[in-house]
């Protein structure tokens, strides 16, 4: 857990003091008073002035929810894949839970996709990893292209609500 630590100096101002980190020591400010946040690859730190929040994001990472009432499909999540051709890998996760049963699944998925820069290909197959319990086996989820995204769908079971929720990563070149 981060921890920031305010100290007051008799004035209605507060001076943050240092900053501590997961890991590493407490650093304090530079000669201007400064703290600079720096992040590696694939992570982006967003400060907001204005609310004194600064906000860190995973490049590529994307969340999503719905719920099927019977066995039809449902959108969790669609990639914009860009203007530029590129070559993606994506990992989705996707857990499902229905209640009155109840019972839930799981998926694991890794895709490869391609675009043009117009128009999205899946790349050969998608290698899938699975767990359903008995009243969830005819649920699935897949990635589909449709124009120049690439789409996470699930497929409920008929007679059964299932709810739903979905990340994914992906990389690009």
């Amino acid at each position: 857990m981060s921890h920031a630590i305010k100290i007051f100096d008799g004035t209605s101002a507060a001076d943050v003091e240092k900053l501590t980190g997961d890991v590493g020591g407490a650093v304090g400010p530079d000669g201007s008073f400064n703290i600079s946040l720096l992040t590696g690859d694939g992570l982006t730190s967003t400060g907001t002035p204005g609310s004194n929040l600064i906000t860190f994001t995973l490049d590529g990472y994307t969340e999503g929810t719905g719920s099927t009432v019977g066995a039809v499909t449902t959108d969790l999540i669609t990639i914009a894949l860009g203007a530029t051709p590129t070559t993606y890998t994506i990992e989705a996760k996707v857990a499902g839970f229905e209640s009155t049963t109840p019972a839930g699944c799981g998926y694991d998925i890794v895709c490869s996709a391609r675009t043009t820069g117009a128009a999205a290909t899946i790349i050969n197959l998608q290698d899938k990893y699975n767990t359903e319990e008995a009243a969830l086996v005819s649920c699935d989820a897949n990635f589909v292209a449709s124009g120049n995204n690439v789409i996470l769908r699930v497929t409920g079971t008929a007679g059964l609500t299932v709810n739903w929720k979905a990340s994914t990563l992906q990389i690009g070149v």
